[in-house]
């Protein structure tokens, strides 16, 4: 096997290191992968308010370190809270 255990159906660590509301921002912006939820984050960037800005650039700096598993992970629970 891979050797990964997970202690329940969201048990990765990527999901521990994001906030109820950087999870909603993500499931806004989701459109598959992970470079696509960059671009489009990043381009939306200039019309958010300041207080929206700010969360979603923590998101973005968040996201960047993530692999493509671990976003894969994140963006299936994104999209189960949705």
């Amino acid at each position: 096997g891979s050797g990964k255990v997970k202690t329940s159906r969201y048990g990765g660590m990527s999901m521990n290191r994001f906030t109820v509301e950087e999870i909603n921002l993500l499931s806004i912006y989701h459109e598959g992968s992970k470079a696509q939820l960059i671009a489009n984050m990043t381009a939306a960037l200039p019309f958010m308010d300041v207080g929206l800005r700010e969360l979603a650039e923590r998101t973005l700096s968040k996201v960047t370190l993530l692999t493509e598993a671990e976003y894969a992970e994140l963006a299936v629970y994104a999209a189960d809270e949705a």
